[in-house]
């Protein structure tokens, strides 16, 4: 929103401020009453956490917005078959903003949105589920932290493992001390992701609003390869590999070592697989994640090449008395000789997240994914993003994340804005 019309809608809710935390759960929103949703950014995962809200008792979404029209159409007509309802459908999110009826705004935009929308959003009066990475930037994730707590709202990030029964009950069993002092975990992602190719520079098509698609982001011209999926491999609006998927695999990794902020990052990789297309983020990277106590987290992505080390875990967690493999839906405990020694499978994660969400709403309990803990893991890409992008291995500040004694790296901390698109509380 520009400027002018962000102090505009701020002012109206700067009562917010002073609600309780009780009070959250009584407005409007009580143990058994309706809570009414809308959503932002109807790709793929956006229609299907539409869709899931819908699905959810005494949940209804009233309407669904894409800068690009035609999912906004057809997001709105898939969310409607789930209840034989009429969906409305928009571009622009911000006017659902003032509409009182809507206690929830859903974030599953581009990256560079994601931030300046859930702001707006709680400025607005509005609890926030916001898709994973939680920011384009660390800068931006502070000022989520902070509006969770000025407006007093519920901000949920999209790292749903943490709701996914596999994992917490496997995270249980490292705190229990399965594998004894949990020191060092190791991630892993595999894709095969094709080429970009080379765009071209043409006008934006009649149903994309672009200018509303950059928003915050400073202007470039339209690219015919770029919208609607292939910005995340640009620095200008994503976050990479590191941030696409890797934000997944560190969160679970952070729970289970019980770290919070690194003191030390370091990252390699390149651009080996399709040198010469218009990718700029890396098809291949190891990061590596160093914190006190003797603790550390890795993470290897191949982008562009399927094949994995053994068996196909994402994430491997390595203690004194043995280690702990984690895939989607399960999870497996050795001792030091190899054997295992406890298992478990359970499926779901999905919808335990968003009604997580919703009870936290209704009844002011905890969220499993609250917006400090998602820009914990978020500043870990964050970081290695900066330390892939310097070359250099970045010191950190163990109470905040902040880059330390290197005022080049630390410039990447936030971003420039397009004038007049500046998030402010």
């Amino acid at each position: 929103m520009k400027r002018r019309n962000f102090t505009k809608c701020t002012a109206g809710t700067a009562a917010l401020s002073a609600l309780s935390k009780t009070s959250i759960a009584q407005q409007a929103t009580g143990a058994n009453e309706k809570i009414v949703v809308a959503a932002m950014g109807m790709g793929g995962r956006g229609t299907q956490l539409a869709t899931g809200f819908e699905s959810l008792d005494n949940v209804e979404v009233k309407a669904v917005f894409d800068v690009d029209k035609t999912r906004a159409e057809g997001a709105a007509a898939s969310v409607g078959n789930v209840n034989n309802r009429t969906i409305e459908s928009g571009q622009d999110f911000r006017k659902i903003l003032e509409d009182k009826d809507v206690d929830v705004l859903v974030i599953a935009s581009s990256n560079h949105w994601h931030a300046p929308a859930a702001v707006m959003a709680a400025a607005a009066g509005k609890h926030v589920y916001v898709e994973k990475p939680c920011s384009h930037n660390p800068r931006e994730g502070e000022l989520m932290v902070a509006a969770a707590r000025k407006y007093d709202r519920r901000i949920q990030h999209g790292t749903q493992r943490r709701s996914r029964p596999s994992v917490v009950e496997g995270l249980a069993r490292l705190k229990e001390g399965a594998i004894g002092r949990v020191y060092y975990a190791k991630c892993y992602y595999r894709g095969k992701r094709p080429s970009l190719g080379t765009g071209k520079e043409t006008p934006p098509p009649d149903y994309l609003d672009y200018e509303l698609w950059q928003g915050p982001a400073p202007r470039r011209p339209y690219l015919d390869n770029r919208i609607h999926y292939n910005w995340h491999w640009h620095w200008h609006w994503g976050n990479g590999e590191l941030g696409n998927n890797g934000v997944h695999h560190v969160d679970i990794a952070r729970a289970g070592l019980e770290v919070d902020y690194p003191i030390q990052v370091a990252s390699s990789g390149g651009r080996y697989r399709y040198p010469d297309d218009d990718q700029q983020t890396p098809d291949t990277q190891d990061a590596i994640f160093k914190f006190e106590g003797g603790k550390s987290i890795a993470w290897e992505a191949l982008s562009c090449h399927p094949q994995w080390p053994g068996k196909k875990n994402d994430l491997w967690f390595y203690g004194t008395e043995g280690s702990a493999a984690f895939t989607g839906t399960s999870y497996q405990i050795f001792d030091l000789d190899g054997k295992s020694i406890g298992d478990g499978k359970k499926h779901g994660g999905e919808k335990e997240h968003l009604v997580n969400f919703v009870d936290s709403i209704r009844n002011d309990t905890p969220l499993n994914a609250e917006i400090e803990e998602g820009h914990k893991s978020t500043v870990l890409c964050h970081l290695g993003n900066i330390a892939y992008r310097t070359g250099r291995t970045l010191s950190c500040d163990p109470t905040n994340g902040k880059i330390i004694n290197d005022p080049e790296a630390a410039k990447f901390w936030t971003r420039d804005y397009e004038q007049g698109w500046e998030i402010a509380l």
